[in-house]
């Protein structure tokens, strides 16, 4: 038996169709926890083929802001402070998300807010909840009470913000 080598036509012959046609690859199992789920404080993408271009932050008075990921810079957990995010683009974005159990896994286990879903570039939006929501989910998940939104010219007045209203996070 000898093993000749194939040439990439050899190989696009055996994937192709009759018809010319490339074949569809099997489906398997975890395609179909594929798309995206959510819990009440924020969504995600379950599979990992996609990745969101941007996250989204939604307010509760309707509003709006998207972040490109390429954007996001260091960001800190500090469970008595909050979530903070650093976007950096035209200017430096901080984004402070207050809430609680913000790294609690979801029932699935495997994803949280934190490590699983911003860490792994996995969430596509994060809401702030009205009193309502945050009462239903109680303590059995995230809940997100606030989420603001600050820009930046220069890092003297980031650190001036920071020390007035995280100061957790100034280290």
């Amino acid at each position: 038996m000898t093993d000749k080598p194939t040439t990439y036509q050899d190989r696009l012959k055996r994937i192709l169709h009759p018809e010319g046609l490339a074949a569809l690859p099997p489906k398997h199992e975890e395609d179909a926890e594929e798309g995206e789920a959510s819990c009440a404080a924020f969504g995600y993408l379950r599979g990992i083929r996609d990745l969101p271009g941007a996250v989204e932050f939604r307010f509760r008075n309707g509003n709006s802001t998207w972040f490109p990921y390429s954007w996001l810079g260091p960001w800190r957990y500090n469970p008595s402070e909050g979530l903070l995010l650093k976007f950096s683009g035209d200017l430096v974005y901080l984004v402070l998300i207050r809430g609680s159990n913000l790294d609690k896994p979801l029932s699935e286990g495997a994803i949280n807010l934190t490590s699983g879903g911003l860490q792994r570039h996995r969430i596509v939006w994060i809401r702030e909840m009205t009193e309502a929501d945050i009462r239903e989910v109680g303590e059995a998940g995230p809940t997100i009470d606030i989420i603001e939104v600050v820009e930046f010219e220069s890092h003297a007045a980031l650190k001036e913000w920071l020390a007035k209203n995280a100061p957790a996070f100034l280290q």
